[in-house]
């Protein structure tokens, strides 16, 4: 039985993103750091180029650290082979299935939500690795909470109607509240779910929040089998 090992970065791990104007040498060394404090070999880092989409890509032999799929979320069974999803305001989602050893991580902003990323990254853990919905357990991370993330009125979904708050005439979304909506739809046991009760936003000197300063770099959600 593999051992699955995760977890969720901070300010105080650096940023993670070579996408913000850090400089590349900073953010790589940054890389190596993480990596040497949790014991994988960065080279076997899988990351993702997001695009608030929903594809989901699974993970192969051409994938490796400097080459990061044009994704929001990753599945694999490859032992050793960390995957990781960066965020600042946006969901990190980690997915594992212990039983048939298989992992996954999705970037799950809006959009993600919206577009259920959620329910497809677990549709290609079952349809590709064969794995139980009953077995997975979903861990969220810090994110942007409905105490902070305000939107605009045309933002407005009616399916999605239980997961907004008016407050004197504004909008505010729980993203939260759809995710777990859409795990517990797809069959997810509600003890498998756990979600951080941190805002990003109320508490951006320990995480990146883009609401809180929109030139800012990224913390991270990682996953990976022994």
């Amino acid at each position: 039985m593999a051992k699955i090992s995760y977890f969720f970065t901070t300010r105080l791990d650096g940023n993670l993103a070579f996408h913000v104007g850090d400089n590349t040498t900073d953010v790589t060394n940054n890389h190596k750091a993480l990596a040497n404090k949790f014991g994988y070999d960065i080279n076997k880092l899988i990351h993702m180029k997001q695009i608030h989409s929903d594809i989901v890509h699974i993970v192969n032999d051409n994938d490796d650290f400097y080459n990061p799929p044009e994704c929001d979320a990753l599945v694999t069974n490859k032992k050793h082979t960390p995957l990781m999803v960066m965020v600042a305001d946006c969901t990190p989602v980690i997915f594992y299935d212990d039983v048939k050893e298989v992992i996954a991580v999705a970037h799950a902003g809006r959009e993600g939500a919206f577009k259920n990323i959620v329910k497809k990254t677990l549709l290609s853990m079952a349809s590709k690795f064969h794995s139980n919905i009953k077995n997975i357990y979903v861990k969220i991370g810090a994110n942007i909470d409905v105490c902070c993330y305000e939107v605009g009125k045309e933002i407005y979904k009616s399916e999605f109607d239980y997961a907004f708050e008016i407050r004197d005439g504004k909008y505010f979304l729980n993203i939260n509240k759809i995710i777990k909506t859409q795990l517990l739809i797809c069959g997810i046991d509600k003890k498998h779910i756990e979600i951080s009760d941190e805002c990003t936003h109320c508490k951006n000197k320990k995480y990146y929040s883009y609401r809180a300063k929109k030139q800012t770099g990224r913390f991270a959600g990682v996953i990976y089998l022994d």
